[in-house]
């Protein structure tokens, strides 16, 4: 049975405004619920001097929130979060398509960021150093401290996760008296509202957090290049964050982009547990996560018993209506994208692969998908294909293995399947990637724990609560006599 939305109001006008003002802009922008295709919101669609003026009221103000202060804040915001999960996983639903499932568990890490960002704000993170170490050192000692940013924070965030990518921005920004100017992407714009809404109503000053809705072709250059711009912290796809590192020049940048992340599973694999592994981390946010097992090498003496496990696992994942909360998995963001995986995948099997399960595409619904006879040069594992597909490919050994894992442009994280210590040591130390998870997921993280990439992944600076107000902030040394 189909549930229809109710249509929801314009997000309130505490949501809108722009450090404590409205936009005054009759120009609006439609956001629309993937299932039925019909308008849920409207949102402003800000013009350029809007953000210039945004930037400028950040800059001006100067924050004066102690680290209690900054605590409370943001314990606050995680009470009323965590009060209000159930409408929050509504609302990104409807703006996402994701389903209730996937959303209620979006909005329970949320709280979690709040958590460790308010514990964050708290810690002494200054260093001593005595200065009478070496034969020509003084009585002194040198100290540290660190400060916010001078300028103003530009943060601009994708769709796949739109509660839980703003806030692994904005809850850093508070836990270090910063100031943030934040663009979330015109697709899922309505829980970067709410947020802000929820933080405001905690007791965040308004002017240490601007939120703009608008389309990107039209304000993103001021986003990179404002002058009260001091750092500009970005995830979504690799184009657009090689457009902003080239843009953005002489500015700080924290660039989290794509993956093509793999689940490696070896000859001594329990082949059931590893095909649950890969059902989760390929259909899981309908496969819309950075982190998403994307290829799934299996070592070719197990290769069939595994690809009937996860055809079978598979064919129980059930998909369609986002609300109904007994689905598994909703749409993907809108139709374009699901053509795209229905594309791939027939590209695929015309060049061999053998399609076992899904392929099924009604609008912006894309059904969980499972190829094998997979190979590397095939576009649906050489990019990145940001959407619910199982691609099954096979290795001889753990060297081949780790060469077709390496073999990508991409290098964030990864999942293994093994019980050897020393197969697990070797792919520790010699896969490209940032992070390696035994027997879990690729996307496994806590929310404190550093998160990034190298290569097309990333700068290799690291996100997570403790590495992004790391990176947030300046340091500071001075030194005294002792």
């Amino acid at each position: 049975m189909t549930t229809r939305p109710s249509v929801i109001e314009t997000p309130t006008r505490e949501a809108m405004r722009i450090a404590g003002d409205k936009v005054h802009s009759d120009r609006v922008i439609e956001v629309r619920y993937p299932w039925t295709g019909e308008v849920v919101a409207t949102v402003p669609k800000a013009s350029v001097d809007d953000v210039k003026r945004a930037f400028a009221i950040g800059r001006a103000y100067k924050p004066t929130l102690t680290r209690y202060e900054r605590y409370r804040i943001l314990m606050k915001a995680g009470e009323l979060l965590a009060a209000r999960k159930e409408s929050m996983a509504r609302l990104i639903t409807l703006e996402s398509g994701l389903c209730i499932k996937d959303t209620l568990y979006e909005a329970g890490r949320a709280s979690d960021v709040l958590l460790f960002a308010a514990q964050q704000a708290l810690v002494d993170d200054g260093q001593c150093f005595s200065c009478d170490l070496t034969h020509h050192g003084k009585s002194r000692r040198v100290y540290t401290m660190r400060e916010p940013m001078m300028g103003v924070i530009s943060a601009i965030t994708p769709f796949n996760h739109p509660l839980n990518q703003v806030i692994h921005k904005v809850a850093p920004a508070v836990a270090t008296n910063n100031r943030m100017v934040l663009k979330p992407t015109e697709k899922t714009p309505l829980a970067a509202l709410a947020l802000a809404d929820i933080l405001y109503e905690a007791g965040l000053p308004p002017q240490m957090l601007s939120v703009i809705t608008g389309d990107p072709k039209e304000i993103a250059d001021e986003m990179l290049t404002n002058e009260n711009v001091d750092i500009v912290t970005f995830t979504g796809g690799v184009p657009i964050g090689k457009y902003i590192a080239a843009k953005a020049v002489y500015k700080r940048q924290i660039l989290e982009l794509g993956g093509n992340d793999p689940l490696v599973v070896m000859d001594d694999a329990d082949v059931a547990k590893a095909a649950d592994l890969a059902a989760n981390g390929s259909y899981k946010n309908s496969g819309q996560r950075c982190t998403a097992v994307k290829r799934i090498l299996v070592h070719e003496k197990i290769a069939d018993e595994f690809t009937e496990a996860l055809r079978a696992k598979t064919a129980a994942w059930s998909y369609g209506d986002p609300l109904d909360p007994k689905v598994d998995m909703g749409t993907v963001i809108d139709e374009p994208a699901a053509m795209l995986f229905e594309r791939r995948v027939n590209d695929a099997v015309a060049q061999g692969a053998r399609l076992l399960h899904g392929n099924q595409r009604a609008g912006a619904s894309y059904a969980p998908t499972v190829l094998d006879r997979v190979r590397g040069e095939m576009e649906v594992v050489k990019q990145e294909t940001f959407g619910p597909v199982s691609p099954v490919m096979t290795f001889t050994d753990i060297d081949d293995a780790i060469r077709q894992v390496n073999s990508t442009a991409y290098g964030l994280s990864s999942g293994v399947c093994t019980n050897r210590t020393d197969d697990i040591m070797r792919f520790v130390k010699e896969l490209n990637v940032g992070s390696v998870n035994v027997w879990e997921v690729p996307g496994y993280r806590l929310e404190v724990t550093p998160f990034g990439g190298i290569k097309d992944s990333g700068l290799g600076i690291k996100e997570g609560v403790q590495e992004c107000c790391k990176g947030f902030t300046n340091v500071k040394t001075y030194s005294i006599p002792w």
